[in-house]
């Protein structure tokens, strides 16, 4: 035995125009819907872990170092050690 599907057939449907409009003042047939469930997501309790914290501060880190050390050989470059 085939299910039948959840949703009427257009075919059959009363007060439907051509295409498949509903006429003015027609209510659009029922059909079956997926209620959405009580249980929510959780609020997140922080908004970064300590994981993402700890990335950001060895990337952080990471991008200071080059930026000294660039700084420094431009500086070289220049002749200020000299």
């Amino acid at each position: 035995m085939t299910a039948q599907p959840p949703d009427p057939d257009p075919v059959d449907t009363p007060g439907l125009e051509p295409g498949g409009g509903v006429a003015p003042g027609d209510t659009p047939p029922d059909s079956s819907h997926v209620s959405q469930s009580a249980n929510t997501d959780p609020t997140p309790a922080r908004r970064f872990t300590p994981g993402a914290i700890a990335a950001f501060a060895i990337v952080g880190v990471i991008a200071a170092v080059f930026l000294v050390v660039a700084v420094l050989r431009l500086l070289e470059i220049a002749g200020v050690f000299r």
